[in-house]
């Protein structure tokens, strides 16, 4: 990876009220707070707007790196950078032509193509999957296995740690009925240290980060194998009709997104500074050292292991998924895989 040396184009963004940081998932029903734009100056073409998805936050850094140091014009395409508003629906301004794209988990898209909604997974963003359990250090939780009989918290009944839940207790041979699953909110840190669950649902880059900076000792157990995945993480939804008529606007996106990337990794220090113009709560340092702990244990899941190029939508796993999803109960149409995804527009 070579060191980009782009000037920093400095934007003002207007933003609403922001909500608590909520790394990774798109959790339909989750907090959201803030709406904000960043328009390209001199790309041209009709925008394509990509929905970020509730509050400005450090997991959204290769958008706002690609339009700060102008990789989004360098490549020619005119781009708007779209925060939800508070209780937006993920796809609602997809399906309405607001948004053209939107960040979203491989398997949110799945669930929405299950229930009508036109959009397919034009890549894959992390090549891990983010949500895993977390238990006390002293806990007799050691596996999946033994999650039989103890109590789990997890936002509620939707979103990726509930999918990556119901993951692990099928490949644990368990169902529902064998633990005592609590809807908690985002409460994850107050509901384990407080003892109120024996375990809880979270991401390996925030929560577990956010456990580590109280001093809380606590262990990280895969809820989703690496190795044989079963589901998808972030990935970025594009609207069917846009596949099909602005290909070469979206394969635009996904190089600068994809240069984007590889920048972060050689310079996360300087990847928080650029996200403090768009994140209005990153004021201090304190505040920037937590985000920057969050980068730094979010570049390995963006990373690929070599096989693959960046933002693939690995196929083995996308058709694993599309297998589990309706057995899990999670979508009650089956998709199929030229309905969930393509890798056509990757640059």
């Amino acid at each position: 990876m070579s060191r980009n040396r782009f000037p920093r184009i400095l934007k003002a963004l207007a933003t609403t009220a922001v909500a608590a940081l909520a790394l990774a998932g798109c959790q339909a029903g989750s907090p959201s707070a803030s709406e904000t734009a960043a328009a390209p100056d001199a790309a041209s073409g009709e925008a394509l707007t990509i929905g970020l998805t509730y509050t400005p936050n450090i997991q959204f850094a290769p958008f706002y790196v690609a339009e700060e140091l102008g990789y989004f014009e360098d490549a020619g395409v005119n781009v708007e950078l779209r925060h939800h508003g508070e209780s937006e629906e993920l796809f609602g301004a997809l399906k309405t032509g607001d948004e053209q794209l939107v960040y979203a988990g491989g398997d949110e898209i799945v669930q929405a193509v299950s229930g009508g909604v036109p959009v397919t997974s034009v890549a894959t963003l992390y090549n891990t999957y983010p949500a895993v359990l977390i238990v006390p250090e002293d806990s007799p939780i050691q596996s999946a296995e033994d999650l039989a009989g103890h109590s789990v918290g997890t936002p509620g009944p939707y979103g990726q740690t509930y999918f990556a839940l119901l993951a692990m207790l099928d490949g644990a041979g368990l169902s529902e009925s064998d633990v005592d699953v609590q809807h908690i909110g985002f409460t994850q840190q107050a509901a384990l240290s407080s003892g109120k669950v024996d375990a809880v649902m979270g991401f390996s880059n925030n929560d577990a980060v956010q456990f580590a900076a109280q001093g809380m000792d606590i262990r990280v157990i895969e809820a989703v194998d690496p190795a044989a995945p079963t589901l998808v993480g972030p990935a970025l939804g594009a609207e069917t009709a846009v596949v099909a008529e602005r290909g070469e606007d979206v394969t635009a996106v996904l190089g600068a997104v994809a240069q984007a990337i590889e920048y972060i990794a050689e310079n996360p220090a300087e990847t928080v500074d650029i996200a403090a113009n768009y994140i209005p709560t990153l004021t201090t340092d304190e505040q920037k050292d937590a985000a920057l702990a969050t980068l730094e244990a979010t570049i390995p899941l963006m990373e690929t292991d070599g096989e693959l190029p960046l933002l693939t939508n690995n196929p083995e796993a996308w058709d694993a998924m599309l297998a589990f999803m309706p057995e899990a109960g999670i979508i009650s149409e089956p998709v199929a895989a030229e309905d969930a995804y393509t890798n056509e527009l990757l640059p």
